[in-house]
């Protein structure tokens, strides 16, 4: 005789649990089926599992799937499964007392047994996840009968503390999970999670890659399967061809550009899970903006958990696009965020890594593709310079840089390679541009000396350069600041002695006098050779890139007053001197004061105040 159908109570306080996750453990009701598809998962697994040591078993293993079926009409959806199922004594223990893992117990069980190879693929861990359920759902019904036992047991509760318990008529192995969803009224902004279409997004976005087929039957009656299962980061790398790496690329992405690099790895050991990144060709046009997509996916045991994973890896590193697949990451109840712990640091340490050695090796075997990889991710990557000091070495090592030199990119182990044996600095100049840098006159003196001048004109290098001081024993110079006056030895800076001419000294003065409210000091100049003027910073003065840069974040950036260096040597100077000399109080002497500054500012890609006074200063002085 069937026993009589039984009432029961949830144990623990189950109405108010029951609320709680309704209401406030999960943010996105799509992770439901998610949740239900993870545990048909897993009572596979089992069931497969335990057929090995059960000769019982081992017929009941044939086409194992998950089905999912929904009526409309009825607004019902169905989830089954033909695994392992689950005892009258089993659905108390698991599902009348919630957060009890089923999973988590059969593990710690087969540990104790001293079973020598667990189930990589289970997933279940805080036990809730069949609860997600309700948010949707009005009532659901488990209908469900262990392989190997004879009794089927039909599980039902409306979610409001109590459930009830009987036996089935069910005569295959397996579970069926059915949910009356509620009334479309009630769900507000919910979608309708009976239409099959909504269904098949869900399922792939978040499962997949689950390892078994999960079928739904199509508006033809015609069954077909709803997710890929290639999950190619979990077979050998040597095995996947680069057809197969293109298609997953494209499946991930929607990216229809070949990827430039593909980086697969395995860390083993204290922290293990695998990850599958990709360099793409093409920078996104949203790379600058503060609120992009990261790109990385992570999942755990193939089961997608959340876009977009910016603990995964840093921030210079968003270009990358790809999944990290885990065992076991500390992730909040509702397996949606991932909480900061030591395995995440961990994690991050060695994606970045890698990635930095993969950048490496595609620097010394494929130059050509490293450069164009340059071109579209090389402003990001330096961002590393200054947010990220353990790597930052490492960081430029990689980097490539345009240089006075020969024509083409160079790491700064070719321009050192390149350096005078007595030069022990590496020197450089930051620009708005690439033009307006290599032709700064503030290189004129190093031109003809032959040294050789890193061109920076990336804003963010106004950001690392006061970050970074040397490379390898050599210090980062800027030949913008300071004073300049190359000796032999190929020495810069202010341990040189200041450029003096006495015949000048009255004029600089008058000049200063003239520019008080512009620049500090007007003197010689020790790196003018062909330009008249120039404006040279101090060694922690903003350069006008940064304040530029400053303002237009909307920061109050208080106006830096710079020293104005002339060029005694040229006609224009020259033509000054004899005006001053014959008449210093010459109004053609401020006109031509004004005229050098507006030069020197204008050389070095900034701007004029009052560009209209400019313009008139140097129609004058032609008319003239």
């Amino acid at each position: 005789m069937p026993e009589s159908r039984q009432t029961f109570t949830f144990q623990a306080e189950a109405r108010q649990l029951l609320d709680l996750m309704i209401h406030s453990v999960y943010s996105n009701p799509d992770i439901f089926l998610r949740e239900l598809v993870s545990n048909a998962s897993d009572a596979l697994d089992k069931l497969r599992f335990e057929a090995l040591t059960n000769e019982s078993l081992s017929g009941l293993t044939g086409d194992l799937h998950i089905q999912i079926a929904t009526v409309p009409a009825d607004r019902t959806l169905a989830i089954s499964d033909n695994g392992i199922g689950m005892n009258r004594d089993e659905l108390v223990e698991f599902i009348g007392t919630i957060a009890r893992s089923g999973t988590k117990e059969y593990v710690k069980l087969l540990r104790e047994k001293g079973s020598g190879s667990l189930p990589e693929e289970l997933i279940g861990q805080f036990g809730i996840g069949f609860y997600s359920s309700f948010m949707v759902a009005g009532r659901v019904t488990i209908v469900t009968r262990r392989a190997g036992e004879e009794k089927a047991w039909k599980w039902e509760s409306p979610g409001d503390g109590t459930y009830t318990l009987e036996e089935d008529a069910r005569q295959e192995q397996g579970t069926t999970v059915t949910l009356f969803l509620k009334p479309k009224e009630e769900e507000g902004s919910f979608r309708d999670y009976s239409d099959p279409e909504i269904i098949r997004e869900i399922i792939r976005r978040y499962s997949d890659f689950v390892a078994w087929p999960i079928r739904m039957k199509d508006e033809n009656g015609a069954e077909a399967a709803l997710n890929s299962m290639k999950a190619l980061w979990t077979r050998p790398e040597s095995e996947i061809t680069e057809e197969e790496h293109k298609e997953f690329y494209r499946h991930i992405t929607h990216d229809w550009n070949k990827p430039a690099r593909m980086i697969f790895f395995k860390a083993e050991g204290g922290m293990e899970f695998r990850a599958l990144l990709y360099v793409p060709s093409k920078a996104p046009l949203d790379m600058f903006i503060r609120d992009m997509a990261r790109g990385i996916q992570l999942y755990i045991r193939r089961i997608f958990i959340m876009d977009d994973c910016r603990d995964i890896v840093p921030e210079y590193l968003r270009f990358l696009r790809g999944l990290v697949d885990s065992e076991d990451l500390p992730l909040n109840i509702s397996r949606e965020m991932l909480q900061q712990s030591r395995q995440v640091e961990t994690i991050r340490k060695s994606v970045t890594r890698k990635v930095l050695d993969s950048l490496a090796s595609m620097l010394k075997d494929t130059r050509e593709a490293y450069v164009s990889f340059w071109q579209e991710f090389g402003k990001v990557l330096k961002e590393g310079l200054f947010s990220d000091a353990r790597n930052r070495e490492r960081i430029l090592e990689v980097a490539l840089f345009e240089t006075t030199g020969p024509d083409g990119l160079a790491t700064l182990d070719e321009y050192v390679g390149r350096m005078p044996g007595e030069q022990d600095e590496i020197y450089y100049v930051t620009a708005p541009t690439l033009t307006v840098g290599k032709n700064s006159p503030h290189l004129e003196a190093f031109a003809s000396k032959g040294r050789e001048v890193l061109i920076l004109a990336d804003p963010v290098d106004e950001i690392w350069t006061p970050a970074v001081t040397e490379y390898k024993g050599k210090k980062f110079t800027s030949v913008a600041r300071g004073l300049v006056d190359l000796d032999e030895s190929g020495k810069s800076g202010a341990e040189n002695e200041k450029p003096s001419d006495e015949g000048l000294d009255a004029l600089l003065k008058y000049l200063g006098k003239t520019l008080e409210d512009e620049v500090k000091e007007v003197r010689i100049s020790g790196r003018l050779k062909a330009s008249p003027s120039c404006l040279v910073g101090e060694d922690f003065d903003l350069s006008p890139q940064m304040e530029a840069l400053l303002r237009a974040a909307g920061q109050d950036v208080l106006k830096v007053r710079r020293n104005l260096e002339i060029n005694p040597s040229h006609p224009l100077v020259g033509k000054l001197r004899k005006i001053y000399e014959e008449e210093p109080s010459d109004p053609r002497v401020a006109r031509f004061a004004r005229i050098l500054f507006g030069l020197a500012a204008l050389s070095e890609g900034g701007r004029i105040d009052d560009p209209t006074a400019f313009s008139r200063e140097v129609a004058d002085l032609l008319a003239e």
